[in-house]
This record gives C-alpha cells, sequence and structure tokens, in this order.
C-alpha cells in the first residue's frame, strides 16, 4: 500500500481527536473533487438533513474511489465544507459509518472541516473533497 505512516500522536502537540495530523504517501495521488449530496439521477438526498447528505457525499466519493481502483484505506485527507460547523459530530458520525469497518482502530486521514457561507447551491449542506494515494 503506498501509505506509509499515519502520523496522530506528535510530542508538544495536541492529540489529533477522529483523524491523522499528516499522513506520508509514494506513487500516484488522485485530487477528488468536491462530492456533494447528488444522487445518480441529479437529485438531492436529505433534504434539511446533515446526515443523510453527508452519506450521499460519502457514497459519492466511494464510487470516484472503486472507479480509481482505490478504496478507503487509501484515502490520505478530507476536506469538508459545511454551513454549520456546530454540526461537526453528525459529520464525524457518518464519516465513521464509512471508515471505521476499512480503517479498524487505524486514525483516520488527515482532514480539515471549514464553515463556509454557502456552497453550489443553496440547499447543500456539506460538500467533501479527498487526496487519494492510488494504489498500484
Amino acid at each position: 500500500m503506498p501509505i506509509h505512516d499515519r502520523l496522530s500522536d506528535v510530542p508538544e502537540h495536541a492529540a489529533a481527536v477522529g483523524y491523522a495530523h499528516a499522513v506520508t504517501v509514494s506513487g500516484r495521488l488522485a485530487f477528488v473533487a468536491g462530492q456533494v449530496p447528488l444522487d445518480g439521477a441529479g437529485q438531492l438526498v436529505g433534504p434539511g438533513d446533515l446526515a443523510a447528505q453527508t452519506r450521499q457525499a460519502m457514497r459519492n466519493l466511494q464510487a470516484i474511489l472503486g472507479a480509481l481502483g482505490a478504496d478507503w484505506p487509501d484515502v490520505v485527507r478530507l476536506n469538508w465544507f459545511v454551513l454549520d460547523a456546530r454540526e461537526v459530530q453528525t459529520v464525524r458520525d457518518v464519516r465513521d459509518e464509512f471508515l471505521r469497518p476499512a480503517l479498524g482502530d487505524r486514525p483516520n486521514p488527515a482532514s480539515t472541516l471549514v464553515q463556509v457561507a454557502g456552497l453550489a447551491r443553496p440547499e447543500f449542506l456539506i460538500e467533501v473533497e479527498a487526496v487519494v494515494s492510488v494504489p498500484e
């Protein structure tokens, strides 16, 4: 696997809670565009429901990973864009539905969550993008 290490414990630094501070890789990288809560027909999933929208965005990301020949353990970084950062626990819970079965007790990818004023469509509550270390 091209991911070499997930650094979550750094001396004299606060512990990473639910993510790695850094991930080292070698090989090809894929930069996955932001995924939003639209299904295969382009319809919004989960109007007003952050958990449902996060699940759909993660399903969309999972489909792209598969098309790359990758899976969740190959994800180096996740960038989250949300309308309300106070709802971070909802995002974490859904993220873990996807990542924990694949990663076990290994730390999650490096991660950043940013509260934004708006996304591409006003009904979107979340968008997630990824950097992936594509297996050889």
